[in-house]
């Protein structure tokens, strides 16, 4: 069996220049689940034309709009870069050039051209857990995405704001302060030996 060897990292990117070029459908998803997990997301937006649906959701994030073709100058100054449009030849010149600017990019529907994929989010409160599918089933991470939101508990944020607390007030050195946590936090997991 293949493994999985994406590294998964959680970016600020109320803080890093994303674009997405494209307006339509797809870029619309991008934006939306990238808005869902991220509401402050620093995001431009590049295409000839914008669905009505992307522009509502847009303004209402108060986020860069430019109706024009993509050129390379538009990777100017941006950290992030999403391709969804729907010419496969202006998407893979967009792969080129982020690569060419050594800028991370993901080229929608398109997984040997990303550097990263956007999977599945589940956010209780301070609580985020991402689940990946390789690239192979967003459908499949969707579904497990809609799993972990029913089953686990919205209390679980006040549970990660006691630990924290815990965690600030523990003495001793790191192994002492790891001891103390995983004694601790043993009874989360359910033991099978009921």
């Amino acid at each position: 069996m293949d493994k999985n060897e994406l590294y998964p990292i959680f970016l600020k990117v109320s803080q890093l220049n994303v674009l997405i070029v494209g307006g339509g459908n797809v870029a619309h998803e991008k934006l939306s689940f990238l808005l869902k997990s991220s509401p402050n997301a620093r995001v431009t937006l590049i295409a000839l034309e914008f669905s009505k649906e992307l522009e509502v959701l847009a303004k209402e994030h108060s986020l860069k709009m430019f109706s024009k073709a993509y050129s390379s100058d538009s990777l100017d100054n941006q950290h992030i870069v999403i391709a969804a449009t729907n010419n496969r030849g202006v998407n893979e010149q967009i792969h080129k050039d982020a690569k060419a600017k050594h800028l991370l990019v993901n080229v929608a529907d398109t997984p040997d051209l990303c550097d990263f994929y956007l999977g599945g989010i589940v956010t209780k409160g301070q609580i985020k857990i991402a689940i990946s599918t390789n690239g192979k089933s967003p459908t499949m991470a969707k579904r497990l995405r809609q799993f972990f939101e029913a089953v686990i508990p919205d209390e679980i944020d006040d549970l990660a704001e006691n630990l924290n607390r815990f965690r600030k007030g523990i003495q001793g050195d790191f192994a002492e302060k790891v001891t103390k946590l995983n004694t601790l936090t043993k009874g989360l997991l359910k033991e099978d030996n009921d």
